[in-house]
């Protein structure tokens, strides 16, 4: 049996450690530190199962608005990135069917991301790379008017590949490994 409160501890650790620290995405911390990011470590073990956990996801957002966004985490299945790619796929078609294109947005994590044409081990992958293969649900309105409020959101992903390169992959790599340390308080 998992330990999902280790997962979601994992989770969080990434977030802060990584995401904010790092400040690959500039619109995390302010979230982080208003406690609206909900952390869901589901117990799907298959491509139906994480879908059905994906639409229960968005339906507690439809009914939580105080919940900003959620990291919807699969920590037993999707572990091979292609299995992950197909999720990412059927995903998508799911919002759509559902009626929340416009609604909420996707973006998605797995250890082993890698961008389409990039080296596996080139350090920008790890502007992707988390804990355990994740979605992360993103209320529309909120992204925009996030981005409305930045001097340069289109400048964001060349950043962060710029900082992950510096850092090099082997920093990178010890920065996520450090993130499933859940012995001391983070």
């Amino acid at each position: 049996m998992r330990d999902l409160n280790a997962i979601t501890q994992q989770t969080r650790n990434w977030l802060k450690d990584i995401i904010i620290k790092l400040n690959f995405c500039p619109f995390a911390n302010r979230e982080f530190l208003n406690n609206s990011i909900r952390y869901s470590a589901s117990e799907a073990a298959d491509l139906e199962s994480g879908l059905h956990a994906l639409a229960e996801e968005f339906n507690h957002l439809d009914n939580h608005p105080e919940t900003e966004t959620t990291l919807l985490i699969f920590p037993g299945c999707f572990s091979e990135f292609e299995d992950f790619l197909e999720l990412i796929d059927f995903a998508n078609q799911l919002l759509v069917e559902l009626g929340y294109e416009s609604v909420y947005q996707l973006a998605h994590f797995h250890p082993d991301y890698c961008f389409d044409g990039v080296q596996a081990d080139d350090a920008s992958n790890y502007t992707n790379r988390s804990p355990y293969p994740m979605l992360h649900l993103i209320r529309e309105a909120s992204l925009q008017k996030a981005i409305e409020n930045h001097p340069d959101p289109e400048g964001i992903p060349d950043t962060n590949i710029t900082l992950a390169r510096k850092l090099g992959s082997d920093k990178m790599q010890s920065l996520l490994e450090q993130c499933k340390n859940t012995s001391q308080e983070k």
